[in-house]
């Protein structure tokens, strides 16, 4: 490690925060020890028996542990290093945990022959303080979609957003405005599916501590203001062969895309709903998911159709890739890749036959009746209803996820009654999640 005073030691947790503790670097490859109970908190530090956090049982501890070679430059200062850690239960890995359970993924698709790549994209608003102690949308009045420079950023905010990133080691591939005032997209480069995971959960927490270092913050939470667009995650990934080949790549193919491909799609599409669950993990995501919206809502896929949750970019060769579009900003991110690779695997390994592509609008004609459920409690149950996806996702984490998602929901109704599909943003919604995505 360099010279650092102290690391950053940072997990995920079920929520997809970033828990963890400083450690004066003398001690740190020691690890450290956290109460597992934390993985039954929810937003509002409620407690819940969930499965696998051990509240009746001692509220033990967990391990974080992690690889010196991993450490790198804080955004913070000079003197700090921050790494992702890994998580043990009792001398195992975690079950629980969802970057062990990315780590299960990337095994699964390695007993068959395969690397998983990913790419994160992400979408966000700019925050400024609205004088009454709450937030509002930055004032960019200037600002449109695929801008650049002080129209969209008249401060200089997403400049020192971008070369700390830079300076920190971050592979940022690209920043720009999104088509709402005060949003962005920012994405990171192709890499390996836990480094990238790793990078993005990382850069997500840089983005928002350096907004607040200027008096601004950014949320990532799917759709935290009526009548403007959702911001969403968008997954990208592929597959590496033994000979280092990207094989969703066939130049054979009328279309450029392997059978393993086309299988991959098939799998998305098979277990779109229980998959929609994990990927859109708050009741605010089903605003954002709606029909005619650009985003994940129906089953389908389609040849650079970003009205299709399964987008195929038309770039192929090394490029050739999978654009799933189905998360917003609240997802886990280790979790969201390992969802979305499992999904895809048990399309190959189960031999699914992929339906054809969307060639329709996407606004007012599609190609199937299959959607994404209406609220988290159906999502839900659509993701107790798959056990296939929750074998593969990790059965003890699923049984973990739907119990503390449950009580959210519980906590949601509790608060404003019966729910709206569609609905306007509550602000329930704004209290619960808006200081934590």
């Amino acid at each position: 490690m360099r010279d650092y005073d102290r690391i950053r030691v940072l997990w995920p947790d079920h929520l997809g925060l970033a828990r963890g503790k400083y450690l004066p670097a003398h001690l740190a490859n020691q690890g450290t020890g956290h109460c597992v109970t934390t993985f039954a908190l929810g937003y509002d530090r409620s407690l819940i028996p969930a499965p696998g956090a051990y509240l009746l049982e001692g509220l033990p501890d967990i391990w974080a542990a992690f690889e010196p070679t991993e450490v790198r430059p804080s955004w913070e200062d000079d003197a700090t290093g921050v790494v992702v850690a890994h998580l043990d239960f009792r001398g195992q890995p975690y079950p629980v945990s969802a970057r062990c359970a990315l780590q299960r993924a990337i095994a699964a698709w390695t007993e068959i022959g395969y690397a998983p790549k990913a790419g994160i994209e992400f979408e966000a608003y700019v925050l400024q303080p609205d004088g009454h102690g709450g937030w509002e949308r930055w004032r960019t009045p200037r600002s449109f979609v695929y801008g650049t420079g002080r129209s969209s950023d008249p401060t200089g905010l997403i400049d020192d957003i971008t070369r700390t990133a830079w300076r920190c080691g971050f592979p940022l591939e690209s920043i720009n405005a999104e088509f709402d005032e005060s949003q962005f997209e920012l994405t990171l480069e192709y890499d390996d599916a836990l480094k990238a995971a790793d990078e993005a959960f990382l850069f997500r927490l840089l983005a928002r501590e350096v907004a607040l270092g200027h008096g601004l913050d950014i949320t990532f939470l799917g759709k935290p203001f009526p009548g403007v667009a959702g911001s969403g995650v968008h997954v990208n990934f592929s597959l590496v062969d033994a000979k280092g080949q990207n094989a969703f790549n066939d130049p054979s193919a009328d279309d450029g895309l392997s059978g393993l491909a086309k299988g991959c799609l098939a799998g998305l599409i098979a277990h779109h709903r229980a998959l929609t669950a994990l990927c859109a993990p708050t009741v605010n995501a089903y605003r954002r998911l709606q029909p005619a919206e650009l985003n994940g809502y129906w089953a389908n896929w389609g040849y650079d159709h970003r009205g299709a949750a399964n987008r195929i970019p038309e770039a192929r060769g090394a490029a050739t890739r999978i654009e799933n579009r189905v998360a917003d900003g609240a997802v886990n991110i280790h979790l969201g890749v390992a969802a979305v690779l499992q999904a895809a695997r048990l399309g190959v390994v189960d031999g699914l036959e992929c339906p054809g592509p969307l060639t329709a609008d996407g606004f007012e004609a599609v190609n199937t009746e299959v959607s994404a459920a209406p609220s988290l409690a159906a999502a839900l149950e659509h993701l107790q209803a798959d056990p296939a996806l929750t074998a593969a996702v990790g059965d003890g984490l699923c049984q973990n996820f739907i119990a503390n998602k449950q009580a959210e929901w519980q906590r949601y109704i509790a608060a404003v009654g019966e729910d709206k599909p569609g609905g306007e943003v509550t602000q329930w919604e704004l209290d619960e999640y808006l200081m934590y995505h």
